[in-house]
């Protein structure tokens, strides 16, 4: 049976940044198109719908945006609201009637917005609507690195951080904006329907998938993706699909329809390494989701990704990282 739709809420002000729209709804486009195969799990679903302070504006590239909804006077529990970000402009005339629709948009969330009860993800300078709605005192948040000073003068008592591509603080999340958006809308992914989901997804649209806000590094789980080989590919979606089961040499090779010794030349050609380290890569990534999103001890962690013990996830962690994977829940892992 399909999971429930989580509604999503994307808030158009005038002369909203394209980009900062169509990214991350393509992400959650795609996401409801999963299949259980694909993630392991029910697949994720969203129900998209469009509002804004006026039913037709235009976009920042001049493509006109029509049939929005009107801002709700209520909104259902457990919705996402998507505060999209809005491009500057010298023109007099639209200058006003942008600030006209974001204040129409802050008073609107002052009204309906409960962190009890929704999630607010705000895109680029959509963090500074949130801010003239007084959503950020005394939380830590990010926009677009040219508009983190007009953001802190907004906010001051909020923590303004200048260097990140996104930041979560309980129910209100933002993020630097363009497409700092996409890896935002993935990390939310991810941690609604998992790992799986999101690398699918950010393997579909073809993107970096960021773990982390500061964190700009290649996901193990698209690392090595770059190529058009089908017999690799399908070992490599085999292995992401069950990375904790026990992966044998003449496994993957029946999978690639080739030798063992030519999948090995295979993944040093497209991946830089053997076939046994890409199944380590991604158990550490799955350990390193499990060690973040739950509260596993290490040695229930090193079972369900395959390692089998907590000093055999050390060791294998170690290959990786410079820091030991209790450092994670320390919030100081490299």
């Amino acid at each position: 049976m399909l999971a429930r739709a989580t509604p999503v809420l994307f808030v158009l002000p005038q002369h909203v940044l394209m980009l900062d729209l169509a990214g991350p709804a393509e992400v959650l486009r795609v996401a409801s198109q999963l299949q259980a195969d694909e993630v392991g799990q029910a697949p994720p679903r969203y129900q998209l719908s469009f509002a804004g302070p006026a039913a037709a504006i235009q976009s920042s590239i001049g493509l006109p945006l029509a049939g929005l909804a009107p801002l709700p006077a209520t909104l259902e529990a457990g919705t996402m609201i998507v505060l999209v970000g809005v491009a500057g402009s010298t023109d007099l005339a639209l200058r006003q009637q942008i600030d006209a629709a974001s204040a129409a948009v802050a008073s609107w969330l002052r009204q309906v917005f409960s962190s009890r009860e929704h999630q607010l993800l705000c895109i680029c300078s959509g963090a500074l609507i949130a801010a003239r709605a007084g959503l950020l005192d005394g939380r830590r948040c990010t926009t677009h690195h040219s508009l983190c000073a007009s953001l802190q003068a907004l906010a001051p008592r909020a923590s303004v951080l200048e260097n990140r591509l996104y930041v979560a603080d309980g129910a209100i999340w933002s993020s630097a904006g363009i497409t700092a958006g996409i890896d935002m809308m993935l990390h939310v992914l991810s941690e609604q329907a998992g790992p799986r989901a999101a690398a699918a997804v950010a393997r579909k649209m073809v993107v970096y998938m960021r773990r982390a806000g500061a964190d700009p590094q290649l996901s193990a789980w698209t690392s090595g993706r770059n190529h058009l080989h089908p017999g690799l590919h399908r070992v490599q979606d085999a292995i992401a699909a069950d990375p904790a089961r026990e992966w044998g040499a003449n496994e993957m090779a029946q999978l690639a329809c080739s030798s063992t010794r030519h999948l090995c030349r295979l993944f040093q050609e497209y991946t830089h390494g053997s076939p046994l380290d890409h199944v380590h890569r991604l158990r550490v990534a799955l350990a390193r989701e499990l060690i973040m999103q739950s509260s596993l001890d290490l040695e229930s962690v090193a079972r369900q990704t395959g390692l089998g013990s907590a000093r055999h996830l050390r060791r294998i962690w170690g290959k990786y990282h410079a820091t030991p994977p209790s450092a994670l829940r320390q919030g100081d892992v490299h």
